[in-house]
């Protein structure tokens, strides 16, 4: 299946100072896919080349079979910055209808698409009246004009409440369904670990980590942990039989790598008449990316 985003051996530089150096990455149809890294890693810069702001330095990208910026892929692409800003004076319906005669699309489905943000009750309500998170939905809406292939979202859920937040993924796990291609870019990293397919992770400019999660977790070879809880009384003996394990709040825990993650749970199954409960705990995608950004020096 051709991929909706092919970026290969992307350079991007500044007066001789590199902002994305040797980046290669792809997004297929359908899939999700989150850019993490650090303020000044490359993200907003990576973001601009895929949407035709600036030009590469060198390098390919191809986005939905044309060159960033083309009008084939303009009309195919939709990009949502952190922080989307409107006009104060219009409704969100206004608004809405606004960008729909610039895409040259049928207005009549303003509202639907208002509707699909969670905006519908407060559709004819002037923008200025609008929280931030209601703002961002209004910006996620435009965002959905036209049905586009590619969607290049940046920090997309600023502002929303946890409600919000779970139905904003929801909503993206719906298009992506549907084949639409999401480029994500967050800090919010509990909420990208659960809701995207692959994770890519930039350091300095460098793609320094791509794969899935469990991919990830393979190839930075991080600690397991494993909290214990004891039967009454038999928290020394179990201590006594994991000399490694230490007193976490009430109960106990051991960390090990995944080379003796097994052994480990041999030894704990061992003794199952002290033990009243075990949670194996991996690492997350905080542990992960911290990994990456230290290996980097960053």
């Amino acid at each position: 299946m051709t991929s909706t985003l092919t970026i290969s051996h992307l350079t991007k530089t500044y007066d001789g100072v590199a902002a994305l150096s040797d980046v290669s990455l792809s997004v297929a149809p359908g899939e999700r896919v989150a850019l993490l890294g650090h303020n000044g890693a490359g993200k907003s810069t990576l973001m601009k080349v895929i949407l035709g702001l600036i030009a590469p330095s060198g390098g390919e990208v191809t986005v939905c079979d044309a060159k960033p910026g083309q009008a084939a892929a303009r009309e195919q692409v939709a990009y949502l910055p952190e922080n989307a800003t409107f006009h104060s004076a219009l409704t969100g319906l206004e608004q809405i209808t606004f960008y729909m005669r610039l895409r040259g699309q049928d207005t009549a489905g303003a509202m639907e698409l208002l509707e699909r943000v969670g905006l519908g009750h407060a559709a004819r309500r002037r923008i200025g009246t609008y929280s931030k998170g209601m703002r961002q939905r209004v910006g996620l809406a435009q965002a959905l004009i036209g049905a586009p292939r590619l969607l290049v979202l940046d920090e997309p859920t600023s502002g929303l409440d946890p409600v919000s937040r779970r139905d904003f993924y929801e909503l993206l796990d719906g298009l992506a369904a549907d084949g639409a291609s999401i480029l994500l870019s967050s800090h919010a990293l509990t909420e990208v670990e659960a809701r995207t397919d692959r994770l890519l992770i930039l350091s300095g400019g460098r793609m320094v980590a791509e794969g899935t999660l469990p991919d990830l977790r393979r190839e930075a070879a991080l600690p397991v942990a494993m909290h214990i809880t004891a039967l009454n009384g038999y928290d020394s003996d179990i201590m006594a039989a994991l000399p490694n394990a230490i007193r976490v709040g009430e109960g106990l825990q051991i960390s090990c790598t995944q080379e003796e993650k097994l052994a480990t749970l041999a030894r704990i199954s061992e003794l199952r008449g002290k033990v009243v409960d075990l949670e194996i705990i991996p690492p997350s995608l905080e542990d992960i990316y911290s990994h990456y950004s230290r290996r980097d020096g960053q």
